[in-house]
């Protein structure tokens, strides 16, 4: 069964693989061309919770600025945190510096997915990837177009997360020894091109004869999932001082926790009822706009607090900068344009 699936999937992918700018081509591989580990496992850490078009632009921004692991390595922890704003999950880019560094030393990467998950911030599903497609080795590799594929081609209907394991077992039973980096791929490409969510093309579809779902008529309703609990919401307060020169009134925030090590502003806690802590003696105004955002498991709403500052302010917290708006993550992003359409008409 497995050379079957795997066969009609290849043949299919040889003519239909997207293109990406992360990415070795089918073309290319039979022509001896490898692909770069580093490129994989950067293109594979981006890609967690973030769809490929919010991923393209920072990957060839990545690599322009550090073609190499050895290059992320020695780059400053500031300057990454600067390049990754806007993608969410800061947790990833921490780990992916101490990642980098490692691999710096051992003077490459693992060839391994035992060998990747002893690394900083790789777990089971990035070290499966990056040992499939960057070392041609058949492990599993199961996100959630392969979760969706699988659960249609085999017509299981136990909802997601506890059909996780059913789901990776059946990926497992059809990864194939030959091609698996490919093959990989290739299931990955079916699901984002042939089985969508809401319309799958079954008719177009290399697995549409075996297909039990399409057979049963059950696919546009799989896979199921659990219902998820409403997200809560917190509130916090933002204070966006912009000094009488320009500069702005910013903290790194803590290596641990949400947004960790990434540039914000001086504020509260987010929580139901936020305590006031403005960083300095100021006049400080609220804006009638706040600043909304979802995370993983909370919706945040921020009162924007704005104030000018004079040239010798000494505030108890934060320093100022010559602020790069970019280099925010973007809820902080969020507070700032607000902020800055007040400065605007001050």
């Amino acid at each position: 069964m497995r050379d079957r699936f795997s066969d009609s999937l290849l043949a299919w992918y040889d003519q239909h693989a997207r293109t990406m700018p992360w990415r070795i081509g089918p073309t290319d591989r039979r022509q001896g061309i490898r692909p770069d580990p580093y490129r994989v496992w950067l293109s594979e850490v981006m890609l967690q919770q973030t769809t490929v078009a919010a991923v393209r632009d920072y990957f060839l921004r990545f690599t322009t600025l550090w073609p190499t692991v050895q290059d992320l390595a020695a780059a400053r922890d500031a300057d990454v945190m600067a390049q990754w704003a806007g993608l969410g999950y800061y947790a990833r880019a921490r780990n992916l510096l101490k990642c980098a560094r490692d691999v710096a030393e051992l003077g490459a990467f693992p060839d391994t997915a035992e060998g990747l998950r002893a690394l900083p911030g790789i777990g089971p599903y990035t070290a499966g990837a990056v040992a499939s497609i960057a070392f041609d080795r058949p492990e599993v590799v199961v996100d959630g177009n392969v979760e969706r594929v699988m659960s249609r081609l085999f017509d299981i209907h136990t909802p997601l997360p506890a059909a996780k394991p059913e789901l990776t077992e059946r990926a497992r039973e059809l990864t194939p020894l030959d091609r698996p980096g490919d093959y990989a791929q290739a299931v990955m490409d079916l699901g984002a091109t042939i089985c969508t969510p809401r319309t799958p093309a079954c008719g177009i579809c290399p697995w549409r004869d075996p297909c039990l779902a399409r057979q049963r008529g059950t696919a546009p309703d799989l896979p199921r999932k659990t219902p998820k609990k409403p997200k809560p919401t917190r509130f916090g307060i933002a204070y966006i001082g912009r000094r009488v020169d320009g500069a702005y009134l910013v903290e790194t925030r803590p290596d641990k926790g949400l947004l960790g090590g990434m540039l914000g502003w001086p504020g509260s806690d987010w929580s139901e009822s936020p305590a006031p802590c403005p960083p300095t003696s100021a006049d400080w105004q609220a804006q009638s706009q706040v600043a909304q955002h979802t995370f993983t498991h909370f919706h945040l709403t921020l009162t924007v607090m704005t104030a000018t500052l004079p040239a010798g302010c000494n505030p108890e917290r934060g320093q100022f900068i010559d602020l790069v708006p970019s280099s925010l993550p973007t809820v902080m992003r969020k507070a700032y344009d607000i902020a800055a359409e007040q400065f605007e008409t001050d």
